[in-house]
């Protein structure tokens, strides 16, 4: 008797290599069929923003093209996402789903949902990790609670073992004999009305193809100055990762299968110093599921309550947080960050610090006003991952930053882009000013700034706040909340 078909559900595990689900699948036997669901009702208020939609449509269009090498294809579909896969389960007399986890938490009550009616019905319906190195539940501290602070928790997961990424790399997949209707690609809707995807277009390649390229050259250019390198906006000294480990078109594993095989030629793993500290990046990614499992309150809540009754600022019209959202701060390298996230989806982590940080604190404006701004326009918008860093900046999450520790962008600017490249590149209006002045381009001599062309107030903003009475300001705020215990 021919086996009954396997439904294979795609969603943040977009790639054959390394793909439990997928590997099941095939082990199993019979047709596989690979479906995609775009559900935005099921993500409720975290459907995927506009950056990545349009990351999304491409990772999509280069996933179908691998499967159909394969002799496969993707199979598309809109809406809910357990109703879609009841429809295909009895039209095609499916006798499995499988599934890689996530961990947000809609996605894992839905996913749970789907689990028990399926099992309940006879289907073989089964999820497997594909997306991280440890299961978010499967670390804890030594009286059985879950971490808030990163380093004892990155110690711990470093005492485990990490299983090797699966190498099967499906030359065929098995078809079924007649397939079900699919929508197009176009009928998703992912891509930006208004011509905003260019510069998204120019920095990136999405796809499994490009991710693999990426960590290659990462490995073998960059990573052994990675430790004194990230922290330098005006270098290439990132992974530039993080959006391809978000719809899963690389895994956490591949990276350190990666590194490990690296580490051969020295027969020292990690390798060295920026190979170590880059795994500890990948530890943070790690961490921030580690703390949304465990406190799936907080993309909305601080995990530290009493920052519920913080006293933030009023900014009637939103005037401050527009000129924060567009780049017109005054405040060169916030404005630099602010300008490189809308043309490329993407900002330098150290640039994402200090411009959450100024957000936060010289305008003492909301962390979730950032938060959503970020959710819209990064290609690498991550639930865990973006909950935690607005926390951290907000000094309300786990192992945050302390809030009386604010970061001055001047001096931020002159250490980390010391020759002012990074800023001439996203602030093209401020490119003439020399490096010593183009940080704090209001401190310059009137005959400078008519050299470089510069006229604040016309064609670059003074600061919309000053440093010191902003820092004065928020540290006095932390201090109201200190005082009032309730």
């Amino acid at each position: 008797m021919p086996l009954t078909p396997t439904l294979l559900w795609f969603r943040q595990d977009l790639r054959l290599q390394d793909n439990p689900a997928l590997q099941a699948a095939l082990a199993r036997g019979g047709p596989v069929i690979p479906v995609y669901i775009l559900d935005d009702e099921g993500e409720g208020k975290w459907r995927a923003g506009g950056a990545a939609r349009w990351w999304l449509h491409h990772a999509l269009a280069s996933l179908d093209a691998s499967l159909r090498a394969g002799g496969s294809r993707l199979v598309l579909a809109r809406g809910n996402s357990r109703a879609v896969l009841r429809e295909l389960v009895n039209t095609l007399e499916a006798g499995a789903v499988y599934w890689n986890r996530r961990y947000e938490p809609a996605s894992m009550a839905r996913d749970g949902a789907i689990q028990t009616e399926f099992a309940a019905g006879g289907l073989d319906a089964r999820c497997f990790n594909s997306a991280l190195l440890n299961e978010p539940d499967a670390i804890r501290n030594k009286q059985g609670r879950p971490f808030q602070v990163f380093t004892p928790y990155w110690r711990t997961c470093l005492t485990e073992p990490v299983a090797p990424p699966l190498r099967f790399a499906p030359q065929a997949i098995p078809a079924p004999a007649s397939w079900p209707r699919s929508l197009e690609l176009a009928e998703l809707e992912l891509l930006p009305r208004k011509d905003w995807g260019g510069g998204l277009a120019e920095a990136w390649q999405p796809g499994e193809a490009g991710g693999a390229k990426r960590l290659r050259q990462f490995v073998a250019k960059a990573m052994e100055s990675y430790a004194d390198d990230r922290n330098r906006p005006d270098l290439d000294g990132t992974s530039l990762l993080s959006p391809w480990l978000h719809f899963g078109e690389i895994g956490p594993r591949q990276i350190w299968a990666a590194i490990k095989a690296r580490s051969r030629e020295s027969g020292v793993f990690p390798p060295g110093n920026g190979a170590r500290v880059f795994l500890s990046e990948v530890g943070w990614r790690e961490f921030a599921h580690h703390l949304l499992f465990h406190f799936p309150e907080t993309p909305g809540q601080p995990l530290r309550r009493e920052f519920a009754r913080f006293p933030w600022a009023e900014d009637p019209g939103s005037v401050m947080l527009r000129a924060w959202q567009r780049g017109l701060t005054g405040y060169p390298v916030v404005d630099a960050g602010m300008r490189q996230l809308w043309h490329t989806g993407w900002m330098h982590n150290r640039v994402r610090m200090v411009a959450a940080s100024f957000l936060v604190k010289h305008l003492r404006l909301p962390w979730e006003h950032g938060a959503a701004w970020f959710w819209d326009t990064l290609v690498d918008a991550d639930l865990a991952s973006n909950t935690l860093g607005w926390q951290w900046s907000a000094g309300c999450g786990a192992d945050a930053a302390p809030y009386f520790r604010v970061f001055a962008p001047v001096l931020q600017g002159g250490k980390f882009d010391p020759h002012g490249d990074y800023v001439r590149r996203w602030v093209p209006e401020l490119a003439r000013l020399p490096a010593a002045h183009i940080h704090a381009p209001w401190q310059a001599p009137p005959a400078v700034l008519a050299e470089a062309g510069v006229r604040l107030g016309e064609n670059y903003p003074r600061p919309v706040v000053d440093h010191a009475a902003a820092r004065g300001a928020a540290l006095a705020a932390f201090r109201q909340l200190r005082a009032d215990p309730a």
